[in-house]
């Protein structure tokens, strides 16, 4: 059996589209610029909130250098209120985390989300004693894909690269568990499409949350 599971947040555990749209498409209009759409909020998520309002103000066809500074400050401030706005695990989860907890695997979340959004929305849905560890992007702490952080929340845990499983939703999150040389497992159910995951190099894909809790069970090696 592993040691532990670390779960991205956004289209892994919660589906968040809802306060992403919400959130992004009243910064545009503040800014009195062309709102973006489902669709387009699905592909730009997955690397943080600073590349989310860069690809929305390019969708837009503005200038970054000119809005950039203004519209990330609005993002800040509208998503701080509008973080857990229609969020909701997405189904198995909750049991998948109950059983890892009762057979003794240590949970954490690492996210691009800004970490005191990822520390909210994460104790709004799933309680403050669920998760062992929660980060989201902070200061000073390379962004998914860079595998540091990854591996730093491995030895927090008490588990090498070896003995962990990483499970996410995108092609990110395929470079991030790639890169730090953990079992990476890929759900079907988030901001991704299976085709999109497969061109990504995705190779284990899940399309419930009983296949998360099999692969952890199995234990082994990389």
């Amino acid at each position: 059996m592993y040691k532990a599971c670390v779960f991205d947040l956004d289209g892994t555990l919660t589906d968040t589209l809802e306060s992403l749209i919400c959130s992004v498409n009243e910064v545009m209009k503040e800014m009195k610029l062309p709102e973006i759409t489902r669709e387009q909020c699905r592909m730009f998520v997955g690397n943080g909130a600073k590349v989310l309002i860069r690809k929305t103000l390019e969708a837009a066809g503005v200038s970054e250098a000119e809005y950039f500074d203004p519209a990330f400050r609005a993002f800040q401030r509208i998503f701080d209120k509008n973080c857990t706005y229609r969020v909701k695990p997405y189904d198995g989860i909750v049991p998948l985390l109950e059983n890892l907890k009762k057979a003794g695997i240590r949970l954490g979340v690492l996210s691009n989300k800004p970490d005191r959004q990822a520390v909210h929305v994460v104790g709004s849905v799933f309680g403050e004693d669920v998760f062992d560890i929660v980060w989201g992007q902070k200061e000073g702490v390379p962004r998914k894909p860079d595998p540091a952080a990854l591996l730093m929340m491995g030895r927090e845990l008490g588990a090498a690269p070896s003995e962990m499983i990483y499970i996410g939703d995108s092609e990110v999150d395929i470079q991030t568990g790639a890169a730090a040389g953990v079992k990476t497992v890929i759900v079907s159910w988030g901001f991704r499409t299976v085709k999109e995951l497969r061109r990504a190099g995705a190779e284990l894909i899940v399309d419930s949350a009983d296949g998360i809790f099999e692969m952890a069970e199995e234990g082994g090696t990389v």
